[in-house]
């Protein structure tokens, strides 16, 4: 008798644990992303982080009062500049690294879509490799990607911002004072343009890259649904 009340027990119980493997797979295919949802919430993430790195550098003093990206004089004209505030034009140097970051910040204004552009090319392969990369894979693949099309398309920008807010006149004022100044150094005329650029650029990719790790590792920063499933799964854990 004893063993016949056992058989359905055991029946039952492994009935259960059938179950619970079952609704676990379930939950499990219900939390964990889909290939396709890999592949658009690491392009949505690059577009959040984008947007926002364009918008915080776009701002006037967004280059200007922010010491980390800030542009300088390039290395080469650091004797220049020495030279020139020993003499008292030290308010010609200041005007022009004030507009080459008033012209940085203008051209940034047009690089979220420039961004936007690249990251619509990104594969499905890309996608899960960068997931399952470090905190700024998805950055440094983009960088990788995108650097000389950027450039390409950013330069013209540059230049444009760098003559609007006068930058360009006020380089040549201080290189032109320089250069007929009676002194050995070799006369200078660097590319302010390119210069410039890639800065820009290299100021942008600093704060994407910060961007990408807040998604990452923090849950508050992960701003829809999407970014969410992909970010918190056990891929994204390298689970």
């Amino acid at each position: 008798m004893k063993r016949l009340i056992l058989v359905p027990v055991v029946l039952i119980l492994m009935s259960c644990e059938t179950a619970q493997q079952v609704l676990g797979g379930i939950a499990n295919s219900q939390t964990e992303p889909s290939v396709s949802e890999v592949a658009s919430g690491l392009k949505e993430a690059l577009n959040v982080g984008a947007q926002n790195s364009a918008g915080k550098l776009s701002v006037v003093d967004g280059f200007f009062k922010d010491e980390v990206i800030k542009i300088l004089l390039p290395p080469e004209a650091q004797k220049v500049e020495k030279t020139l505030r020993s003499l008292g034009f030290n308010k010609l140097v200041d005007d022009a690294i004030l507009s080459i970051n008033r012209g940085a910040e203008d051209a940034c204004k047009t690089a979220a879509p420039i961004f936007g552009n690249a990251i619509k090319q990104m594969t499905i392969q890309d996608a899960i490799g960068i997931l399952k990369g470090n905190d700024s894979s998805a950055t440094t693949y983009l960088k990788n990607k995108t650097t000389v099309d950027l450039t390409n398309a950013f330069k013209p920008v540059i230049q444009q911002s760098l003559d609007k807010v006068g930058a360009t006149k006020y380089w040549g004022d201080v290189f032109n004072t320089y250069n007929k100044l009676p002194t050995t150094f070799k006369k200078i005329n660097p590319d302010l343009s390119g210069y410039v650029t890639e800065r820009a650029l290299g100021g942008l990719f600093h704060y994407v890259a910060l961007e990408e790790q807040k998604i990452r590792k923090d849950p508050v920063a992960r701003v829809t649904d999407l970014l969410k499933k992909v970010f918190g799964s056990k891929l994204a854990q390298g689970n």
